[in-house]
């Protein structure tokens, strides 16, 4: 018997199928995309006392940064006899007029020292040993007599003029890294400390700078007392 007319029949499937967009839904092997302007996550809030410990830090990282290159000049054990000496100086911080006397005592005889120890020099002996003496315009001065070595008398030995550039330069080396610290701009500058933060700024690096170039013009060939040769 045949249909009426206008009468179909449609069949419908059990599970409907979806067609998904791989743009709106990846695949499993493909990485998810991290965005580069994702906000970085909440640290923890700053305290007043970590933003101080910071700023210090970063000075003192200056500060190494600007005399570690400079160090290289001064006689070894003047600078750390200096920074040794310094805080017992300095006390609990009030820049008295004992402490300052101290403070410009203490200065003036590191700075002697890095002038002296650059007019010293050694030499071996026969028998292995060192001995160390006082440039002379006239050669070698040992600074113990009647040892029973012979001296050499070579022209190395005679004070020059490399000899003063050597012991001034070294004597401005250790005024820029000594004036790098604020205990001792405190009390010689107590009124102009914010003058003094401008100026120390680029004043150690000039003055490295400047030795640094005269000492290859010059270069240093004694061996003296905390002196090695460049």
């Amino acid at each position: 018997m045949d249909p009426p007319d206008g009468v179909g029949i449609k069949i419908y499937n059990a599970s409907p199928q979806v067609v998904l967009d791989p743009s709106t839904y990846p695949s499993s092997s493909q990485e998810p995309s991290l965005s580069v302007d994702a906000p970085p996550p909440p640290g923890p809030p700053s305290t007043p006392g970590g933003r101080k410990r910071r700023a210090v830090a970063s000075g003192f990282q200056k500060t190494l940064s600007k005399t570690s290159m400079l160090a290289n000049f001064l006689p070894t054990g003047t600078l750390l006899t200096f920074e040794m000496v310094l805080p017992s100086v300095y006390g609990t911080g009030e820049c008295s007029h004992v402490t300052t006397l101290m403070i410009l005592l203490l200065l003036g005889l590191c700075m002697l020292s890095c002038f002296f120890f650059h007019f010293t020099d050694s030499f071996r002996g026969p028998d292995g040993k060192v001995y160390y003496g006082f440039v002379t315009p006239k050669g070698l001065s040992v600074f113990k007599h009647g040892l029973g070595v012979v001296v050499p008398k070579d022209e190395r030995y005679k004070v020059g003029f490399t000899d003063f550039v050597h012991a001034i330069m070294s004597v401005l080396v250790f005024v820029a890294i000594a004036f790098s610290d604020h205990r001792v701009t405190d009390c010689l500058f107590p009124n102009h400390a914010k003058e003094m933060d401008e100026v120390m700024k680029s004043f150690p690096l000039m003055v490295g700078v400047i030795c640094s170039s005269l000492f290859l013009v010059f270069p240093n060939t004694r061996y003296g007392i905390g002196c090695s040769a460049a």
